[in-house]
């Protein structure tokens, strides 16, 4: 399956991991993309903009109080493991558009969260943030200062954070092999992340059951999922 590099294992001294909803959609948590779409007959897609957020926070915290349960109860499946046992043979940076934190509950220990976390909650105008692991008994939560609480996550049409963004760049920039998992590649900056590798000559391997806007860049594309395919990935760096 990852014929391509087990002759370049030796040399391949950093890789980066670019997730996206499929390998959390493994562990039961939806995509909200497709026939996953719907939440109460609304279109999930436009709870998450800050637009739907003021005009009517009861409803989409209640969509998030949802979420944040089905979160906290799900548990790193295979693919989450395997790339966090990789460190034990290379350098592993995570470059997450996910928000739910089943990485660094797999073990994995740089994980940047490009489009934030679920887990992390902040006040809408004062500087309040804190990691809240329990449902909120009344919605929407309020802040001491009297705004409405938020998830700290990045909705559609804000900036990704910016310092995680210029970070992400960086690491695309200087690794050796990358390794897109379970993302169409549509939602922007993280798209680019690929094309930062490819200038500098990493290895790119797309892991994805159906073909997405980049599949053509890639140097190998597994038409298959992260659980059934990254072990194996694990198992070459085992025997060398």
């Amino acid at each position: 399956m990852f014929e391509i590099i087990k002759d370049k294992i030796q040399n391949i001294k950093k890789i980066v991991v670019v997730t996206g909803a499929g390998v959390s959609q493994e562990s039961g948590i939806p995509t909200f993309r497709g026939k996953d779409g719907l939440w109460r007959n609304h279109d999930a897609m436009k709870l998450a903009t800050i637009d739907a957020f003021y005009d009517n926070p009861e409803l989409v915290w209640a969509w998030y109080n949802e979420r944040r349960v089905n979160i906290f109860a799900a548990k790193p499946n295979p693919g989450h493991k395997a790339i966090a046992e990789l460190e034990k043979y290379v350098h592993v940076s995570i470059l997450t558009q996910n928000i739910d934190g089943l990485h660094q509950k797999a073990g994995s220990s740089e994980v940047l969260e490009l489009h934030g976390s679920i887990i992390k909650i902040k006040c809408s105008v004062c500087d309040y943030k804190e990691e809240i692991k329990s449902e909120f008994s009344e919605i929407p939560p309020i802040c001491k200062c009297g705004n409405i609480l938020r998830p700290d996550v990045v909705w559609f049409g804000e900036s990704l954070p910016q310092d995680v963004w210029q970070k992400s760049m960086i690491l695309a920039s200087q690794c050796d092999l990358m390794i897109i998992v379970g993302t169409s590649l549509v939602v922007s900056p993280a798209n680019t992340l690929p094309m930062y590798a490819k200038q500098s000559d990493a290895i790119l391997i797309e892991i994805n059951p159906e073909n997405t806007e980049m599949s053509s860049e890639m140097d190998l594309v597994i038409r298959n999922t992260g659980s059934n395919s990254l072990p194996e990935l694990v198992s070459l760096f085992k025997q060398n």
